[in-house]
Order: structure tokens, then C-alpha cells, then sequence
């Protein structure tokens, strides 16, 4: 395996902690930088295309890629199986692209072991979690205007075992504001790759 100084980032964080905006502008501004492709056992959407938006694999394919151990990660959410293939981070992280992975605690957790134990991961991996106040996430989701009292209730709470475990991260981003998350995740970018 050549070696290069590709890193794999994960950010991880709780609803309207604006991972998902910080994840989309990185990789409108920095275009060394890809997406992991995951795998889903979901039907595509319209205009969703296989191995662009994701993987989409039937439900018995899914598993029996999980009974091989190709997937770093994977997990069940209303009854479909999300993961992310081994053979996807390796073989970018090989080619020498940065790779940038917007996933839940969970999935950063099996990522931390996998690149203990993983030669393609070691010393590769870099895991970042945004931080939000429960009155910023209350106030983000309400202005999205996609979600109702009970749902915003379910994902505070869902915020605090999240929380919980942000010091298992490399690094926080107290977020403030999409321009001043954005500075603090380039800043962190920078170092990665000094």
C-alpha cells in the first residue's frame, strides 16, 4: 500500500447540531476531499443513483455482506440497514483522498476500534463531534420546519446520550453559527494535514 497522508474524518453530532451543512460545504470548498459512499438497504429515491448516493443492496445481500465482516460499521434504523464497506474507505484512502464520513456515535465508536486494529485505518482516522446546547437544537429544528413537538422531544433526548460521549471524540466544535463552525472545522482540517 503506497503511503499518503489521506485521513478519514468522521463527524458525528445530534440533530440541528449542523453536521450535515458542515459536512456538505467541506465538500463544496474543498474538492480533495470525497464522501464515503455508504450502503443502505433503502430504495433510492428518485434521482438517487447506486455507488453515487449510496449503495443500495437488498436486505439478504446486505447480510450477507455483514456475515463476511465488510462493513466497518453498520447498524439497523427503521428497518433498513445502514453501513459503511470497508472496500469504499480503504481503496479511497489508498488512492490518497481524504475522506470525510458524516455518521451517529455509534458508528464513530466501531471506527475508533476498527483503526486500532486496521493497518489501512492506523493513524488515519480523525473524529469530530459538534456540540449543541439543547435550546440551539430546539430552535434549529423548529426553524427547518421539519419537526413536530414529539419528534423534537424524542431527539433532545436522543442529544443527551449523545452528548455524553463527546469527550470519546479527537476533537469538539462548540457550534455558535454555520460561519464560525465552518472556521473551526477548516482549522482542524489544517492540522490534520500538516
Amino acid at each position: 500500500m503506497p503511503e499518503s497522508n489521506a485521513k478519514l474524518i468522521v463527524i458525528s453530532g445530534p440533530a440541528g447540531s449542523g453536521k450535515t451543512t458542515l459536512c456538505d460545504r467541506l465538500l463544496t470548498e474543498k474538492p480533495g476531499i470525497r464522501r464515503v459512499v455508504t450502503s443502505t438497504t433503502r430504495e433510492p429515491r428518485p434521482g438517487e443513483q447506486h455507488a453515487i448516493d449510496y449503495y443500495f443492496f437488498p436486505h439478504e445481500t446486505f447480510q450477507q455482506k455483514i456475515a463476511a465482516g465488510d462493513f466497518y460499521e453498520y447498524a439497523k434504523v427503521h428497518n433498513n440497514y445502514y453501513g459503511s464497506l470497508k472496500s469504499e474507505v480503504n481503496d479511497k484512502l489508498a488512492a490518497g483522498h481524504d475522506l470525510l464520513l458524516n455518521i451517529d456515535v455509534q458508528g464513530a465508536a466501531s471506527f475508533r476500534q476498527a483503526a486500532a486494529v486496521t493497518p489501512e485505518l492506523k493513524g488515519r482516522l480523525a473524529t469530530i463531534f459538534v456540540s449543541v446546547t439543547p435550546e440551539q437544537m430546539r430552535e434549529r429544528m423548529l426553524g427547518r420546519g421539519d419537526s413536530n413537538e414529539a419528534d423534537i422531544a424524542k431527539r433532545l433526548e436522543s442529544a443527551v446520550t449523545e452528548q455524553a460521549r463527546a469527550g470519546e471524540f479527537d476533537h469538539i466544535i462548540h457550534s455558535s453559527d454555520k460561519e464560525s463552525d465552518y472556521r473551526a472545522l477548516l482549522k482542524i482540517y489544517a492540522q490534520l494535514k500538516r
